[in-house]
């Protein structure tokens, strides 16, 4: 086999590899999307928040600790 064959064949190799990244990524984008429309349908009907009110004053928790950890990421100090 000659070198142009090789780098053919690499480059094939490269680009079929690239293909699979690229429909996997595509795909994962897409079940993405599909989850958030699912969850914005359900704030838009108005659903009740389910569970008890720990479990509510825990959600809170968790997303004033989400808030700080993204301040923290942005770098703005308390």
């Amino acid at each position: 086999m000659s070198d142009p064959i090789i780098s053919a064949m690499i480059v094939g190799a490269a680009l079929a590899g690239l293909v699979v990244v690229a429909l996997v990524a595509l795909k994962a984008w897409r079940d993405w999307l599909a989850l958030q429309r699912l969850r914005l349908d359900g704030l838009r009907r108005g659903d009740p928040p389910s569970g008890t009110s720990g479990a509510r004053i825990e959600l809170a928790d968790l997303r004033e600790r989400v808030r700080k950890l993204e301040a923290i990421a942005a770098g703005v100090d308390f």
